[in-house]
């Protein structure tokens, strides 16, 4: 599991993806997660906007795995 730091409380789930160099754009993260290929913390995620926290996991199309870590 890849471990992607962040400085803030929380960030939000497509700017994750970009954060995690999974997707370019925010557009590709809208087709991922229309196409049920995002779980967060195990659970399949629909929300572009939903907030992730330090400790959070977000799977990617089943292969790709991504701890949310706080920076510091």
């Amino acid at each position: 599991m890849n471990e992607v730091s962040i400085r803030t409380e929380y960030i939000k789930l497509d700017t994750f993806l970009k954060l995690a160099d999974c997707i370019s754009t925010g557009g590709s993260a809208k087709i991922l997660i229309a196409e049920g290929l995002i779980k967060v913390n195990g659970e399949n995620e629909e929300r572009r906007g939903r907030k992730l926290y330090p400790g959070d996991t977000v799977e990617v199309d089943g292969e790709d795995s991504f701890k949310v870590v706080r920076e510091g």
